[in-house]
Parts: structure tokens; sequence; C-alpha cells
């Protein structure tokens, strides 16, 4: 084993097979991180935080420690209600997850006629419709956004075309962001309607606006500090939608606001999760105006304004959870259950997984083989099976790795090669943006991995490619494709179907480019006339 570098972290990291790189310090062999090895040394010894473990604390200042660790438990506040949007616990229809690659090709044809009769009678086609807004007009044209930024800044655009359409992009009511992240879809909101078109100044000052950020997790870079100061607030709850009850929350409350749901690529069961919070603990407060009769929701009997409308970008459906899914008399009504409900959502990663490597046995490509204008080979590449795995990619020389293929020094996937274009959710190919790159990766006979190489989601890559690689003998990518999205498509209409029950009225849209997003579709409603 190599001595560690000068005036570097004693200990050594066994899952990255080298030592840690911190600087101890002064008198110390290890750094903070890893001070808990250190015995004997003058101070006081560190040991593991209790509430944390990912941290160290001196042993002498752990009472004082504990009492503001960032790890402690916190005051819930008054709108955290445990599994209020949760849906009912059913002993009795949970039942084990099973892989596709487990089940047999009875079962999987089987599970496809029910598929087929259920999506009978619905809406296959999803119109496709993709609008802009004017304010983002500049960020759009500006050269200085790369692809990344580019591809969001689209998708807003489009989101808040889709709003105005809908008549939902005015003052006077507040936007409740789900998943809120950084905040940039409720930026942009509020950057349209500091100068509303064809409205003046007066109008501008005399209605009221809310943006309401909900985001379970702590963010870093969030945009609506910008906003500090603003005389429109934004408002940030740090609480999963899971446990958001909106009748409770104090600017609700006090404003009393009718409400616009929006959201930008909810991912799975939270979209179920949002449109139960938005619809079932949202209403109207008794003794508030009521609104003009065609912009009035169904009432419902709590704290807050009608909810108006609202615009959700959907993602995910794999992510799915039967308990929290607002569809399930829907599923009931069709003959199908639990059961078929988590098929359904695996076999839905299908639409945007995209096709596995080149299937026709062993395809060898001389020169230079192009995977969607991805990867380029030098010399001869040999695909057999899914995604190049245990050896099979063969780069001029010997270049083996295992569950990816690193090409020409370039992108290095952990998983199975995504060749669609975009990131697949369902653990088929773990990339960052496009792909995971650890420097440049050299070809000298064999691959070289600098530093670590990237391991997560290797294993769930190679099931995925497995199961990609055995469903090719049952079904083409295209017809493979198509049942991804019939899954997708009776998965919403379930939440479309919810939506009715709550007296709203409900589009499915294609709001932006797949090749920009596969993930797509728009789910927008508005209350009935």
């Amino acid at each position: 084993m190599a001595a560690p570098l000068p005036s570097r972290c004693g200990f050594f990291v066994q899952k990255k097979n080298r030592f840690c790189k911190m600087v101890p310090g002064k008198g110390r062999s290890f750094c903070g991180e890893h001070a808990t090895m250190e015995e004997g040394v003058g101070g006081s010894r560190r040991i593991t935080c209790p509430l944390d473990p990912k941290h160290t604390v001196a042993q002498q200042n752990l009472e004082k420690h504990l009492k503001k660790c960032n790890s402690r438990e916190k005051p819930r506040p008054v709108y955290y209600v445990e599994n209020i949007n949760a849906g009912r616990v059913d002993r009795d229809q949970e039942l084990p997850e099973v892989s596709l690659a487990e089940r047999s090709r009875a079962d999987l044809e089987s599970l496809v006629e029910k598929l087929k009769a259920a999506a009978e009678g619905l809406q296959q086609d999803v119109e496709d419709r993709t609008l802009s807004h004017p304010v983002l007009q500049e960020e759009l044209s500006d050269p200085r956004n790369g692809g990344s930024a580019h591809k969001h800044l689209k998708q807003q655009a489009s989101l808040l075309g889709h709003l105005q359409e809908l008549g939902l992009l005015s003052r006077g009511r507040c936007f409740v962001e789900f998943g809120a992240g950084r905040g940039k879809l409720s930026h942009w909101i509020h950057r349209a309607l500091q100068n509303p078109e064809g409205q003046g100044v007066a109008m501008e000052t005399s209605q009221d606006l809310q943006l309401l950020l909900v985001e379970r997790c702590s963010t870093r870079f969030k945009v609506d500090g910008k906003h500090q100061g603003s005389a429109d607030p934004f408002e940030r709850l740090q609480v999963d939608i899971q446990h958001l009850d909106l009748s409770k929350v104090p600017v609700l409350r006090e404003k009393a606001l009718p409400l616009v749901g929006v959201g930008k690529h909810l991912c799975g069961a939270a979209t179920d999760l949002a449109l139960r919070c938005l619809l079932d603990t949202a209403g109207t407060r008794p003794g508030t105006q009521p609104l003009p009769k065609r912009l009035r929701g169904p009432e419902l009997n709590s704290g807050t304004g009608p909810v108006l409308g609202l615009a959700v970008a959907l993602c995910c459906h794999h992510r799915c959870e039967w308990r929290h899914y607002v569809g399930q008399q829907f599923f009931l009504q069709r003959g199908l259950g639990p059961a078929e409900f988590s098929a359904f959502c695996r076999m839905s990663s299908w639409a945007t997984c995209g096709p596995p490597a080149n299937h026709s046995g062993a395809a060898n490509h001389s020169g230079a083989a192009s995977h969607s204008g991805a990867a380029n080979h030098s010399g001869a590449a040999n695909h057999s099976g899914a995604a190049n795995q245990s050896g099979a990619a063969n780069h001029s020389g010997a270049a083996s790795h295992s569950g990816a293929a690193n090409h020409s020094g370039a992108a290095n996937h952990s998983g199975a090669a995504n060749q669609s274009g975009a990131a697949s959710h369902s653990g088929a190919a773990n990339q960052s943006g496009a792909a995971n790159q650890s420097g440049a990766a050299s070809h000298s006979g064999a691959a070289s991995h600098s530093g670590a190489a990237n391991q997560s989601g290797a294993a769930e890559g190679r099931e995925e490619a497995e199961q990609l690689a055995a469903l090719s003998r049952f079904w083409s990518a295209a017809e493979r494709e198509h049942l991804g999205r019939l899954c997708k498509l009776l998965i919403d209409s379930g939440r479309r179907d919810f939506l009715r029950t709550r007296g709203f009225s409900s589009r499915l849209i294609g709001y932006i480019d797949a090749e920009v997003t596969l993930e797509n579709v728009l789910l927008t409603a508005l209350p009935s006339s």
C-alpha cells in the first residue's frame, strides 16, 4: 500500500482505493472528518455525532453541539400534518416488488393484453403545442447560456405560455410551485407579472401576488433569495408535499388569494401528492368575497382561496406508488389493481430509456461508429446484447469495461448506455448532463480509470440492460416505446379522472419538443364550466 501524500490525511478510503486528500490540522495525522481515528493527541477526542454519523464532534462539546446540529429534530411548522396527502394504507394490497426480468413471457404478454384493453377508448394522441413567452426571449437568445440552461429556459418559456393561454398568468393570486428546487419557474412567473402586457401600473399595484415555493430539501443557489425585499413576496416552505396542509399555511389564510398550482418535472408520486394537497387541503375561507363566476373553482371548505387551475409537467412515472396514486378508482374500475399498477410503472420507463446498443448480434463498425450522434469509436466496436458489458467493447487494443462502454476517452457511462439523447430515469444510464466524464480516460492497451470509477447505479444499470436484452426477444425497441407510452397515458388518465371527480376538466399536452426532453407532457386543469 502506497504511503499518504505529504501533509495529507493518513486515512485510507477503501471505497476509493486511495488515501484521503484532505489537509489535517497542525501536528495531526488525520483531517477533521477522520479525526476519530486519532487517539492520544492533544485536545478532546472526536466522536461520531449521534444524530448524523456523517460528521464528528469533539467529545467535550457534544452537549452543546446537539442543541445546534443541523440534523436535530426541529419543531414542526403549523402546516405540517403527517401523511395528510399520502393516501390510505391498505395492508391487503401491499405486494412484493417483482422486476420485469423475473416475469415469464406469458406474464408479460398477459400484462400487455390488460394494458391494451384498459387503454381502449382513451385519447392516445397527445396534442403537441410548444409555446413561449416574451419575458424569456432575451435569455433564450443569450449565447452565454449553455445547452443545459437553454433546455430549461425553453421548457419554462412554454410553461409560462400555457399558463397565459389558460388565463392563469395574472396577478391577484398565489402561485404554488410544487417541487420548486431553486425556484426558477416562480422567478419567471414573477418577471412576467412585473409588467403584464396591456395592464397599467395601477393594475400592478392594486392587486396582490404571492409566490409559494414547496421543496422538501435544502437547496443551494435559490433564485428566490434574489427577490428579498420585493413588493411581491416569495415564501419557501421546506416540507414534504406528503405532509403539507395548505389550509394551515399562515400567509394563505391571511390573504385568502385564489391558488394556481404549477410544477416543472414533478417526479413520480410527487404529482399525486401535489394534486391531493392542492385539491383536498385548499379551498375557500368562509367570509371571503366570492370571485367572478368564470374564475370560481370548486369550493372545498377550508381556510384558503379557491383553486383556479394547475399546470404540471409530468415526469418519472416509474417512481409512482400505489398508496399515493390518486387514480386508484380508475384502475379498479378497469379490473386492475396494485400488482398491475406496479408492473405498468416499471414498463413506463420503456418510453424514455431509448433503444439498447445495436441488437444485430455483433455489429462491427470500421473506422467510427456513431450512437445517436454521441459515442465515436475508433477501431472496431463489437456490441452483443444490450450495453457492452464485461469486456464486450473492444477499442483498438482491449478496453474492457464492466457495465459501461468508455468511448474514445470521453463518455464514461455507469450502467447501460442511454442512446436516446436523454438520461433514463429508471437507472439505465447514470449520466451527469450527457456523459459522466472523469477528465479524459486514456486508452493504451486497456482502459485506465483515473481516481475512482463512477460506480453509482452500475448494478441497476446492468440489471436494466439485461432486462432490455431479454425483452428485445419479445418486442422491438419501437414496440416497447409504444407500450411505455401507453403505460404513462393510463397512469395520467387516472389522474385526469381524479381531477374530474373534483370538478375540474383537464388535458394532456406535449408542451415541448421531445428533442429537448423525453418527459414532455404537461397536465393542465381548469374548473369545469
